[in-house]
């Protein structure tokens, strides 16, 4: 206690007294904490690198050649398309002008795309539209197939356009030949020879080359050619088969039989 806190008297010393046991314990200084001390973290064990994976080298494929391209024929197309009736009609005319021989109802349904029926069908509806209309030519069916011809009565005119003046007929032996070869084939040579009661090889030779006959086969017995009519035949005469020529009957001799009798 300082000297200006002190009392004056003893007596106020006395009352201020205060015997220990009833005093406040002075509280004691705390001493200062200690400090922590670092602790040192452990080291990390040192991890083993993972060893890489060995990385597996696709082979490159091989090359391949690159497919050829297959590129249309010009003014081919791939594929036809189903053509309307009048569409049908044009192609059929357009091929029809430039055939040179009769062609069959198969060829054109195969070129057409188209079923062999409905060629026929068609065909044979553009024929009768022609000679209905009076047309200078016509469509017919000659030799197994189809084609356009100049109409007979217009023959003078076309005779004298394409003949000009020149003679292209057969001779009389040639035509004789070519009956006997026409309702005679097959037949060879020596036959036609002994029918006709002449020898035959020159006349045989020029209706060769002319095409209207051509040979098919040989004789089994005499090995000999043997001879039939072309399909240039059926075209020049107009007819779809050899079936189609006229009977000889009328053409005969009453006394055919006793003429044959009286030249064995």
């Amino acid at each position: 206690m300082s000297t200006d806190e002190q009392p004056d008297s003893l007596a106020e010393q006395a009352a201020a007294w205060v015997p220990p046991w009833a005093r406040a314990p002075v509280p004691a200084e705390r001493a200062p904490a200690p400090e922590p001390e670092p602790v040192s973290a452990p080291e990390p064990e040192p991890v083993p690198a993972p060893e890489p994976e060995p990385v597996s080298v696709a082979e490159p494929a091989p090359a391949t050649e690159p497919a050829p391209v297959v590129e249309p024929s010009p003014g081919r197309p791939e594929a036809l398309a189903l053509l309307d009736d009048g569409e049908l009609r044009a192609a059929l005319e357009a091929i029809m002008l430039v055939i040179d021989e009769p062609v069959a109802e198969v060829v054109l349904a195969q070129v057409l795309e188209q079923p062999t029926d409905r060629i026929a069908a068609v065909l044979a509806d553009l024929s009768a539209g022609y000679t209905a209309a009076g047309h200078g030519f016509d469509l017919r069916r000659v030799a197994g197939g189809w084609r356009l011809y100049t109409r007979p009565e217009y023959a003078p005119y076309v005779e004298r356009f394409v003949l000009d003046g020149q003679s292209a007929r057969l001779t009389q032996a040639a035509l004789e030949t070519l009956a006997v070869v026409a309702y005679k084939q097959p037949v060879t040579r020596g036959r036609v020879s002994a029918i006709r009661g002449v020898n035959c090889d020159g006349v045989i030779r020029t209706l060769l080359s002319r095409g209207l006959i051509e040979e098919c086969g040989s004789e089994p017995e005499s090995g000999a050619y043997l001879y039939r009519t072309s399909t240039l035949f059926l075209e020049k005469l107009g007819l779809d088969s050899v079936e189609e020529l006229p009977s000889l009957a009328p053409f005969l001799p009453d006394d055919v039989e006793e003429i044959a009798d009286a030249q064995r």
